[in-house]
């Protein structure tokens, strides 16, 4: 009998075997499944991208700004106008007043907090500031615009929520149209499984799913969108394991943000929050019942359902969500009706790189690739605030454009007219507008940056910044020689220069060559200096060239981007001071923390007297020289301080200056170079003058440097007059080598 028990259990065995060996692989299966959700899950959950900020709008009382520029910023922030103001993203105007819900955001300093906020215009000055409880405020930080990210390589965008970030009725609509019983299951749903099982079995093919929201977090977070029985097997164990080691709200707030809704470009659409900007332009937490029913509805399909291309399909979808809601109580037949009665309110179609300034977005990045790695970059959520303002921007662009647009009209052999500008402050040296291409959404070449062309005139201030460093040999009226002139080239060949006007104007004054753009005496002037002092006086204003010293320097043969004329005049501007261009503000952590902030680095580069002269006969460049039409569009209360540039052929059109808070520059001009028939004062500072025209420029604020006398001087002799003496300019001199021969009379 034993024998007869040992042979079938013999005959038996390897079937024991098998299923040890299949017990033992699920067990391993198993271990490895847990130990991958759970390294996922515990470390970083998501590839975040760096996202990149403007500068956050301040608002004080007293505040001079216009109404104009606060509702711009307002609109591109996101909020909307309504005619009663009681939720955070909404604003109403009425007569000089707005009224606004902020939103809240921490900054590195701290946090603002949301708040409805009552702010009162009078002309361009903000009167005061009031809050919700009718208190007086002092300051007023609004959020700064998201304007770009760095992104990881497979372009998934993330903007992280959390539970308390959703509205009211969120989660009950997600729960009621996904998983009804999801905070009652393990992570498995036995009744979905057997309804989508049998409607496979009858299709021969996996048609349906039964997946509750675990289900779902699994195949969107660890597995393929594929559907295939492999991906299934996998999902089931996977739902059931995470469920055991998470509760079901960090589940729940892992799929808020992971669950998948579209596609733009090549960027995927991942999350609630990000879902909500995409398509309605706002913070999840302002959308209303209707919004958030259509979201969720796109979990089904977010392409068949894309509101966007097939309205129809997703109001079909937002309804059926609404009905259900009403169905099951969540809310009333009312609530489900009126909410039906809304459009779908998707916005135009943007994308999600938000990459409305590609040509600022070249100079943050190319700062930031040099103090960090590309992958901390793109994965770890840095958070970017840039000097960017954008209603500067938005008028360096318009006003490109526009002028572009407008000489292409008169110029008919203009075409294809191209342009630059970047805007600075003047005593910061931030940089807070970059232009490079008339169509300033194209991602292409950034002349602002890369584009390197002569300067033409735009040198003539250099030279006289280093011959007025030299207080005892050059002054604002020392004479200068505009007579015609021969120069022996290294080749031995004769250089001839010659004046715009064709015409030679004998012995003036210093200041006049500049006023007036005199070629032939702003040679001799500076062959006087020396070429290469020119040179080193252009190194110590930002812009280090490497050239050699040839007479036609002089001329501005030397290819300069509008960022390097922007160098050299933010430091003629700053009094001396070289300020670097900052683009950068500081930066913080996905948690705010800050992580490294951008300071100031200044350094006196040129004497604080002789910088103060050429400012002056920079303002008379635009009184009574070359760049006298600036006053087509500025008042003639507002000091300017500028010089026009023109090259050979008229191949470049330049204009460069300060005034008020603004350091600008402005190059027009074809790629192929060929001429424009356009001069400095024909082109570029027309683009200049109507972008400063549409700014609030203070008044133009300098320190007179001690040891700076103003003297009346006679225009042609230099000889000193009585201060009362009407023929004579006032102009501002050093006072140990001011002139002292004096007139006998006012003649």
């Amino acid at each position: 009998m034993a024998s007869i028990l040992n042979k079938r259990l013999h005959r038996r065995w390897p079937w024991f075997r098998l299923l040890a060996v299949m017990l033992v692989l699920s067990a391993m299966i198993l271990i490895y499944l847990d130990a991958r959700i759970q390294h996922r899950f515990e470390g970083h959950r998501w590839s975040l991208p760096a996202k990149v900020y403007s500068r956050p709008l301040e608002l004080f009382s007293g505040q001079h700004i216009a109404l104009e520029q606060v509702l711009f910023e307002l609109e591109q922030l996101g909020y909307r106008r309504v005619s009663q103001v009681n939720r955070t993203g909404q604003m109403r105007v009425r007569n000089h007043q707005i009224e606004v819900f902020i939103r809240g955001f921490r900054f590195a300093d701290g946090s603002q907090l949301g708040d409805k906020i009552t702010l009162q215009f009078s002309s361009s000055k903000l009167l005061w500031l009031k809050g919700s409880a009718n208190q007086p405020l002092s300051v007023l930080r609004l959020e700064p615009k998201r304007i770009g990210g760095i992104y990881p390589s497979h372009q998934q965008e993330r903007e992280l929520i959390q539970l308390h970030d959703l509205p009211n009725g969120f989660i009950e609509t997600l729960v009621e149209t996904e998983d009804r019983n999801y905070f009652n299951h393990h992570g498995l749903s036995l009744t979905g499984i057997g309804r989508a099982l049998w409607a496979n079995i009858r299709a021969g093919k996996v048609v349906q799913g039964g997946s509750t929201l675990t289900q779902q977090l699994v195949k969107n977070f660890y597995l393929t969108q594929t559907q295939s029985w492999w991906r299934k097997l996998q999902e089931v164990p996977m739902a059931l394991l995470l469920d055991f080691h998470y509760d079901k709200d960090e589940m729940l707030e892992v799929y808020l943000n992971e669950v998948f809704l579209g596609q733009s470009g090549q960027q995927a659409i991942h999350g609630f929050g990000l879902g909500s900007q995409f398509y309605f332009d706002q913070p999840v937490h302002e959308l209303k019942l209707h919004q958030v029913a259509l979201l969720v509805g796109l979990i089904k399909g977010p392409s068949y359902y894309n509101p966007r291309y097939h309205p129809q399909r997703a109001k079909q979808r937002r309804d059926l969500v609404l009905n259900l809601l009403a169905s099951r109580g969540v809310i009333t037949a009312q609530q489900s009706e009126r909410s039906k009665a809304y459009s779908l309110e998707v916005v135009p179609m943007h994308s999600l790189n938000l990459g409305h300034y590609p040509a600022y977005m070249d100079l943050v990045k190319a700062q930031l690739q040099r103090d960090y790695r590309s992958r901390d970059l793109s994965t770890q959520g840095l958070q970017i605030f840039t000097n960017l303002d954008p209603w500067v921007q938005h008028q360096a662009e318009t006003s490109l454009a526009k002028v572009a647009a407008q000489l292409e009209a008169d110029y008919a052999d203009l075409t294809p007219l191209q342009g630059a500008v970047v805007v600075s402050h003047r005593d910061s040296g931030e940089l807070l507008a970059v232009v490079g291409d008339r169509n300033s959404r194209y991602a292409g070449f950034n002349r602002a940056l890369y584009s390197r062309r002569n300067v033409g005139s735009l040198i003539k201030p250099v030279i006289h910044l280093a011959a007025l460093s030299q207080p005892q040999n050059y002054n604002l009226v020392s004479l200068v020689d505009d007579s015609p002139l021969s120069v022996k080239l290294a080749n031995d060949s004769d250089w001839y220069p010659e004046n715009y006007d064709q015409k030679s104007h004998g012995q003036i004054p210093l200041y006049k060559s500049l006023v007036h753009s005199y070629n032939i005496a702003n040679v001799r002037l500076g062959m006087a200096v020396g070429v290469q002092q020119v040179l080193n006086t252009l190194g110590n204003l930002g812009v280090a060239v490497d050239l050699q010293p040839y007479p036609s320097i002089l001329l501005g043969a030397i290819p300069m981007s509008p960022l390097d004329v922007t160098r050299v005049y933010q430091t003629i501007a700053a009094e001396g001071f070289n300020n670097r261009l900052q683009p950068i503000r500081y930066i913080t952590r996905v948690d705010g923390q800050l992580l490294e902030q951008y300071h100031y680095k200044v350094k006196q580069v040129a004497g604080s007297q002789a910088t103060y002269l050429l400012q002056h006969a920079l303002q008379r460049v635009t009184r009574e020289g070359t760049a006298q039409n600036i006053y087509r569009y500025l008042p003639k209360q507002q000091t300017v301080a500028g010089k026009t540039g023109t090259t050979n052929d008229q191949r470049d059109s330049w204009f460069a200056g300060f005034t008020g808070d603004y350091v600008a520059t402005v190059w027009m001009g074809r790629d192929d170079a060929a001429p424009t028939q356009l001069t400095g004062s024909s082109g570029a500072l027309k683009v200049w003058g109507q972008m400063m025209s549409h700014l609030l420029l203070p008044e133009y604020g300098v320190n007179i440097p001690s040891g700076i006398t103003y003297l009346n001087i006679h225009p042609d002799t230099g000889q000193v007059l009585a201060q009362d003496c009407a023929a004579g300019v006032k102009l501002p001199f050093v006072e140990r080598f001011a002139p002292q021969q004096s007139a006998t009379t006012c003649d």
